[in-house]
């Protein structure tokens, strides 16, 4: 655990301090777009962040390799060499995307090519458990069709989700870390070493998330773009890849009896991680709805609109931090109530503790539908939006300044973060009253 940790936090340092310089060479690099009619940020903020992400996660693997155990994995296994090879294809492809703003169906090609060049080097799914059959062995058609198809699936999930600030970035982070805690329990509980590198993987992955986030937070100095999105996106498919398709259910031996029924009875522990759309289970969600309202409407799958989960949030009346933390709050109790049912799937208190926050959930999702009239006395006490509102006199509106309805120009004087420049503003001096002197 210790160089679980460690391999974490310089991941997670190299990445924070990549991040300022990376967000310099993306404004002299004119990585940093107009504002579109569905961004939701008011002014033009760089892209590129994934380039830190990346060298983020170089540096935890090339730490990983150099430590007593971990560096076992790379011994002992391809996966690692295979994941970053298929992460460099990925994140070039990014990096020109937030560049030149590439053909989607460009994206699409390169995402199958990288997922093909992970599974050339053995990062494949071999075999399934499923329920009431058992463990069904794959052909190498089989399942190279497959490992494209969770790694594409995967990818776009997370690309897009990302349209707020931080919310791609801790939705993942968090999906990460319960996949940690669950890769790390099969290996060190069952001393399966086949788990080790989805472990790895894991770790390296909350690293590159926490070390970006603090860039990334309301009001974003950057955006990590599609090379960065693409990239935490292949990590995370690759990590279920790697322990779904690649570990013999039967190797537990959590039951005794034949295969068929160790495999019906480990179906909590291995069906959230057969595809992972429990722990993305909110931007696999947004995945799908936004293909079915596209292909509805007669658009392309691809074309961006305004539809997404988090505008909804933003249309219902939440602000920005608030649709960001209520996106946190179901993605966490999605992937660690399903690492909660892995454990322990007979326990009706983890099924009502799920339904409670559930519930929970539900009435902040609603929460600026309820206004409730709050007396005079408790004005002070509750938050403005629940206050009364005084009228305000039409003399005080024409008196607003007009600078203040002034929109930024594009360029570097409008990007977020400290080098923001604007012109002082020369309010006119009022007289000053005569005095007696």
């Amino acid at each position: 655990m210790r160089e679980y940790l460690l391999t974490l936090c310089i991941t997670a340092a190299v990445t924070y301090l990549l991040t300022g310089p990376v967000r310099k060479f993306a404004i002299v690099a004119g990585a940093m777009p107009e504002i579109r009619a569905r961004d939701v940020h008011r002014e033009p903020t760089p892209r590129l962040g994934g380039i830190a992400m990346f060298f983020g996660l170089c540096a935890g693997l090339l730490v990983a390799d150099h430590l007593t155990n971990l560096s076992e994995v790379f011994e002992k296994s391809n996966e690692p060499r295979a994941l970053l090879s298929g992460a460099a294809l990925i994140w070039l492809i990014g990096v020109l995307d937030d560049k030149f703003e590439i053909d989607a169906l460009i994206k699409l090609g390169g995402q199958m090519i990288a997922a093909g060049v992970m599974v050339m080097q053995g990062l494949t799914i071999l075999w399934l458990p499923i329920p009431s059959v058992g463990s069904v062995a794959l052909t190498q058609w089989q399942g190279t069709l497959l490992t494209v198809a969770l790694v594409v699936i995967t990818i776009n999930a997370v690309n897009f989700v990302d349209g707020l600030d931080g919310l791609a970035a801790g939705m993942v982070c968090i999906a990460a870390a319960a996949f940690f805690l669950y890769a790390y329990r099969i290996w060190y509980s069952y001393g399966i070493e086949a788990a080790a590198p989805a472990t790895l993987f894991s770790a390296i992955l909350m690293g590159m998330c926490l070390g970006f986030l603090p860039h990334n937070m309301h009001p974003a100095r950057i955006f990590m773009g599609d090379s960065g999105s693409m990239l935490i996106g292949l990590v995370l498919a690759a990590g279920a890849i790697s322990i779904t398709g690649q570990i013999d259910p039967d190797a537990l031996k959590l039951f005794a009896g034949s295969e068929k029924a160790a495999v019906h009875q480990t179906v909590p522990v291995y069906i959230p991680l057969l595809l992972p759309l429990s722990i993305i289970a909110v931007p696999a969600a947004d995945l799908i709805s936004a293909i079915v309202r596209r292909t509805w409407r007669g658009q392309s799958p691809f074309a961006a609109d305004r539809g997404h989960l988090h505008h909804r949030l933003l249309e219902i009346g939440h602000s920005h931090s608030r649709a960001v933390w209520i996106m946190y709050f179901w993605s966490a109790l999605i992937a660690f109530g399903s690492l909660a049912y892995s454990v322990n799937s007979a326990s009706m208190w983890i099924v009502l503790g799920v339904v409670f926050l559930s519930a929970i959930g539900l009435v902040l999702l609603l929460l600026p539908r309820f206004t409730p009239r709050v007396p005079m006395w408790a004005q002070a006490i509750v938050p403005p939006r629940y206050r009364r509102r005084r009228p305000v006199a039409a003399e005080s509106m024409e008196s607003v300044d007009v600078e203040q309805r002034t929109p930024v120009a594009v360029g570097v004087a409008g990007v977020n973060g400290a080098t923001a420049l604007r012109a002082r503003s020369h309010a006119p001096e009022r007289p000053r009253a005569e005095t007696s002197r």
